[in-house]
């Protein structure tokens, strides 16, 4: 029996992976989307969501699989219950890079307007670093690093904080003729930080499935 919870457990970390590269892919053509206003590239990302939907509901299943027929205790009950929580997370991160889609395939978004992004793609760089290295964390069962991704949301918040100055300094030097456009970068930014927050949730998960305590940062 041990023998296939473990192989059990393999797969799990396997599956989780792939979602997480997932979640990457998204926020990466949503950064991309966002530096050069390509609609096109943003109606990518609702594929991308998509897939995202279709592994959590895969995860789901191998972890109920798990839970009724192997039965975990302790320490394997607690990956298999994060892992749960984790895609939930993971989910959500999808549906905040569909929301980024949205906001670049609207109207408001089409032509060229010299609104500043370069500290959103920073952002979204960061915020998906912070992704990866939640997933990394799980698979290894590495402490360290999910409590480094736990810190690394200020400086996603900072940057944040940042965004949403320079969009009202431009704003106020642009006399409102693109205010539309720098309102929706603000919402972009908001989506990012909240996809740092996800990653934060997962990261919290992987310290519980080592520790059995969970620290709720958020």
């Amino acid at each position: 029996m041990r023998k296939g919870l473990d192989r059990q457990l393999e797969e799990l970390k396997t599956q989780l992976t792939q979602m997480g590269e997932l979640c990457e892919v998204a926020i990466n053509k949503a950064t991309k989307a966002i530096k050069n206003g390509d609609a096109e590239q943003a109606k990518k990302i609702r594929k991308a969501d998509q897939a995202i939907d279709s592994m959590e509901k895969d995860i789901e299943a191998l972890c109920m699989k798990m839970l009724l027929e192997q039965q975990p205790v302790a320490r394997d009950l607690r990956q298999v219950s994060a892992a749960l929580k984790m895609i939930t997370d993971m989910e959500r991160i999808g549906d905040q890079t569909s929301d980024i889609a949205e906001i670049v395939i609207s109207e408001n978004f089409s032509g060229e307007v010299p609104v500043p992004v370069e500290s959103l793609t920073e952002m979204a760089v960061a915020a998906s670093q912070m992704v990866k290295d939640s997933v990394k964390a799980y698979v290894n069962q590495d402490i360290a690093l999910s409590r480094q991704v736990i810190e690394a949301d200020d400086v996603v918040d900072r940057l944040f904080l940042e965004n949403k100055k320079q969009l009202i300094k431009y704003l106020s030097k642009d006399k409102g003729k693109h205010g539309e456009r720098a309102l929706d970068l603000v919402m972009v930014a908001k989506y990012l930080e909240r996809i740092a927050d996800h990653a934060t949730n997962i990261a919290e998960w992987v310290e519980y499935s080592i520790t059995g305590i969970r620290k709720e940062g958020n």
